[in-house]
């Protein structure tokens, strides 16, 4: 079965003990990480049925579908899964805003010394202090 997940073509997930994997999302456009949210197989089949990004919401207990409420809908350009099937990559067109708080991206604070700065963009791309 591994080689079949890790070589074959077939879909094949590996869903973790609550049925989920990781499903990570990047603008297709700019290639920022726009979210990260979990998948089980029910949304991984929307996804691919209806072509919108949709999720499971663990902490509501169902499918979750980006923008039902908001509008900010992810159209889906390309969907993408690691070597032993356990996590997505939803490569996306937003509609909007990724973050529930009104952000483009729900990764817009950096971590610094232990506290959470707001990112401007110019601090390049990794935000970890280090000599570059």
């Amino acid at each position: 079965m591994d080689q079949d997940r890790e070589q074959g073509s077939q879909l094949l997930p590996k869903f973790d003990a609550n049925g989920l994997v990781t499903g990570v999302v990047t603008d297709h456009a700019t290639g920022d990480l726009l979210m990260v949210a979990h998948m089980n197989e029910e949304a991984i089949a929307a996804t691919i049925a209806s072509g919108e990004a949709t999720f499971f919401s663990r902490s509501r207990g169902r499918l979750w579908k980006k923008g039902e409420t908001s509008g900010h809908v992810m159209r889906v350009i390309e969907m993408r899964i690691d070597c032993d099937q356990d996590a997505i990559w939803l490569r996306c067109e937003p509609a909007g805003p990724a973050c529930h708080t009104g952000e483009a991206s729900c990764f817009y604070r950096r971590i610094e010394g232990g506290a959470l700065v707001r990112d401007d963009g110019s601090s390049g791309i990794c935000g970890v202090n280090h000599d570059h």
